[in-house]
């Protein structure tokens, strides 16, 4: 629920809401990568030849339908990011920043496509003058490809100009174009400005990247080590999605010639390998960075240390926290979420979690020292399944399973030994006994007691603004004081983070969108209770 604030707003708040804006089109991207992966394999001659029965003329027509379906997220990428970010950032009238964001992109590339007409360069379909100068068609629009970044740099301007105008007010004779309706418009005129000075800087930035994506292959097989410790370390902070997205989608994550198209960012070649009906295989270069390496220790490692919590768990509370261990594991193996099991011992075992961190990068190298080719984003049984298994012995899945299952009996003995040698208070350790939860509200969809939540968070006059990532609650409040952490985890909350004096993050799981609209929905009614005027008498 959006709120005004009062305090400005940090560095590290906007780039922690800035990431967060990015799980809308990757969540997206996703499920088409999935929709790409089944229904490229179950159309390619490999399968078809080891089950016939597929290629049923009418199996053919729903497989590549769903490679035409899955397509778009690939297609669509930069517009989407273009969106989603002040869709995501704005605390108002989200529809609005989120139309003024596609105006904006468009905008850009026109204002970018008359500067290069009036140079002269375009309009030509020269393939040695349209890749000399990185022009590809964007939405019918001969226009430089300055791709996910470029598209992020249009989501941010278009949300300062959204915070800026959103509430303008203008003179009686042109009130019509106030409010809301002024944001598309001054965006189009401030992002087409922008597009004339695009050919003048971007070579800058593309030089910038360059060099960050030599550093990292210099590194040789260190550099997926690099980026999946990286990841890691920065998940706690909120931050991950940074450099996830920097890796992902520009040239820092490799840079390759697909079916006559240069594509930049290491999900995007293997999505536009996914779809290319030439391309046999995957570019280890690019799926070193994706999904495998995160199989280790998200179908291995976390499942071996949360049975080493079980295991080290006082007999009498093993029951009550089978569970929250169970469920966990399901959300790491089954969705690739891994916040439910890594911050039972993220706070109580910094140390722990900092090895967890160490070991999860040397998987992404060890999957690539070993030649695996699996793509996508999750790491979870689902890639392994639909990215490995489904495209033949030539992703090597097959190394998958052994990986892990060394992975995770050195996490159980690491994580045995460090709790019981250390005495670490992982959940069932603690002296006292396991708080109680509340009553659940039975009217709750979540599942959770949002009232209790609500209460534990200080009240709604204590929220300034509340937001949601894909496991977490993100607030800000006015007293940090009021917050009752002990609550809020006797309420299966299953981490609180303060970062600073005010911005508050609450880690919930799964469900945390429901929680999220569930508090919203009960902030908004007290807010009404308490403005509605009282009749006198």
């Amino acid at each position: 629920m959006p709120a005004s604030r009062n305090q400005r707003v940090t560095l590290w708040e906007f780039f922690q809401s800035l990431g967060k804006t990015f799980m809308l089109p990757v969540a997206l991207l996703s499920f088409c990568g999935i929709m790409l992966g089944i229904g490229s394999s179950l159309s390619s001659n490999d399968v078809i030849t080891l089950l016939p029965a597929l290629g049923h003329p009418l199996f053919q027509l729903v497989f590549i339908w769903m490679s035409k379906v899955g397509s778009f997220g690939f297609s669509y990428l930069p517009v989407m990011f273009a969106m989603a970010i002040p869709l995501g950032m704005a605390r108002d009238n989200k529809g609005v920043a989120a139309f003024s964001g596609f105006v904006g992109f468009v905008v850009l590339n026109l204002g970018t496509n008359f500067y290069l007409t009036v140079k002269g360069i375009l309009p030509t379909n020269d393939a040695l003058i349209l890749k000399a100068n990185n022009i590809q068609n964007i939405l019918g629009i001969q226009s430089i490809d300055t791709g996910i970044l470029g598209a992020v740099i249009v989501g941010i301007i278009v949300y300062l100009l959204h915070e800026r105008f959103h509430t303008i007010r203008l003179p009686d004779a042109l009130a019509f174009f106030g409010g809301t309706r002024f944001v598309p418009i001054v965006t189009s005129v401030v992002l087409g400005l922008c597009g004339l000075v695009v050919p003048l800087i971007w070579p800058w930035f593309a030089a910038g990247i360059t060099a960050l994506g030599r550093l990292i292959h210099d590194a040789g097989v260190f550099g997926p080590m690099i980026f999946g410790t990286g990841e890691r370390l920065l998940l706690p902070f909120g931050l991950q999605h940074i450099l996830v997205a920097i890796i992902r989608f520009t040239e820092a994550g490799g840079t390759m010639d697909v079916c006559g198209r240069e594509v930049s960012g290491a999900l995007t070649i293997f999505q536009a390998q996914l779809s290319c009906p030439t391309t046999h295989g995957f570019s280890e270069s690019a799926t070193q960075f994706l999904s495998q390496g995160k199989m280790p220790a998200f179908l291995g490692g976390l499942p071996g240390a949360a049975l080493a919590m079980y295991h080290c768990a006082k007999p009498e509370n093993r029951h009550k926290i089978k569970g929250l261990l169970i469920s966990g594991v399901v959300a790491c193996v089954v969705g690739g979420t891994t916040e439910p099991i890594e911050f039972l011992f993220l706070f109580v075992a910094p140390a722990l979690y900092l090895l967890h961190a160490l070991l999860t990068g040397l998987g992404f190298t060890v999957m690539s020292l070993l030649g695996v080719t699996i793509g996508n984003t999750d790491g979870n049984i689902i890639d392994f399944v639909v990215f490995g298994i489904l495209h033949g012995t030539a992703t090597k899945w097959y190394l998958v399973p052994i990986v892990a299952a060394i992975w995770f009996a050195g996490y159980y003995v690491i994580f045995r030994f460090a709790i019981t040698r250390f005495n670490i208070k992982t959940p069932g350790r603690e002296s006292e006994s396991l708080p109680q939860s509340a009553p659940v509200n039975t009217g709750s969809k979540s599942g959770y007691n949002v009232p209790v939540i609500l209460s534990a968070l200080g009240g709604a006059d204590n929220i300034i603004s509340l937001d949601n990532c894909i496991t977490r609650l993100r607030l800000s409040v006015h007293d940090m004081s009021r917050v009752d952490d002990a609550v809020l985890k006797a309420n299966r909350a299953i981490g609180v983070v303060h970062l600073n004096e005010h911005s508050l993050q609450v880690v919930i799981g799964p469900q945390v969108q429901s929680v999220k609209d569930e508090l919203a929905n009960l902030m908004r009614q007290e807010s009404q209770s308490s403005a509605s005027p009282t009749l006198a008498v």
